[in-house]
């Protein structure tokens, strides 16, 4: 039996069809659950939990609690004096991903207070799903390389926010280096951040590759595409932007000609090896 940190976007008051079948998993295992008090995601689990007559959830809170459906036990965490907004409630949730062997996070695609608890997890040391209701897919976050990979996902004002709400020590796991540069596989300068999650996706690709797997040789691709910049890869492959995302997303097909360009602008090549003879046909 283990202890999960399950938390998510306050935007989110309803729980889809695979979070619910995620939550009824944990009852069965009989994990111990630790959840916030907010509305939105961290209410919707509670009602679950509730629904079910689960009793193994504790409710943690910055102040008295706002929300505790099933009236499970409480703790209250006391922030740090003169903690205001984000900062006051952000204590019980770092509490939270002290206490836990693991985390389930339910994001909206834009909230940065649900990855900031995914980055809190990664820094203890603790694995986390995130589960992105947009695209309904859940992303497992192992360690700092996988935080990393999926930083690159990300918009520049999401993680002007991240790193404006994070603490200096959590954001040390990213390996941020803002002033300092490296040359990327392209030629390219890139943050030394980025650059590490270039060899990921890389990596990512040639395993892919290896195994004969297109969807995730398209993911794998897909994610290095839009780490460089998917403006600057529909400049150079004179293909458009929007038809750039379409064949380089989910479920994407490309054409054998679109993935040797967007290859050549990233610095790859793709090259035929054999570990055995290969037997030409007589003529």
């Amino acid at each position: 039996m283990s202890t999960i940190f399950i938390g998510g976007s306050r935007h989110i008051s309803r729980l889809s069809p695979e979070i619910k079948q995620r939550l009824d998993n944990v009852i069965s295992s009989l994990h111990h659950v630790v959840v916030g008090d907010a509305n939105g995601a961290d209410r919707a689990v509670q009602n679950h939990f509730h629904d079910a007559c689960y009793e193994k959830v504790t409710v943690f809170s910055s102040g008295e609690p706002r929300n505790n459906v099933g009236l499970w036990p409480a703790i209250i965490i006391n922030p740090p004096q003169h903690a205001k907004g984000f900062q006051f409630y952000a204590a019980k949730d770092r509490e939270m991903a002290k206490r836990a062997d693991f985390g389930l996070m339910i994001w909206d695609g834009k909230s940065p207070g649900t990855l900031l608890n995914v980055l809190r997890l990664t820094c203890a040391g603790k694995i986390a799903v995130l589960f992105s209701t947009p695209e309904k897919r859940a992303i497992n976050i192992k360690g700092p390389a996988d935080w990393n990979a999926l930083l690159s996902r990300f918009s520049d004002q999401l993680l002007s926010d991240l790193r404006a709400r994070a603490t200096p020590e959590e954001w040390g796991v990213v390996q941020d280096g803002s002033a300092s540069h490296v040359a990327g596989a392209s030629g390219h300068s890139l943050p030394s951040g980025a650059a590490s999650s270039q060899f990921v996706f890389a990596a990512s690709l040639n395993a892919a590759l290896a195994e004969a797997d297109p969807a995730a040789a398209i993911d794998a691709l897909g994610s290095l595409a839009r780490a460089h910049g998917m403006t600057q890869i529909a400049k150079e492959t004179g293909l458009s932007r929007e038809s750039l995302y379409r064949a380089l997303g989910v479920g994407g097909n490309p054409e054998f000609a679109t993935v040797l360009k967007v290859m050549s602008c990233l610095g790859l090549h793709l090259t035929a090896s054999t570990s055995c003879p290969i037997e030409l046909a007589a003529e």
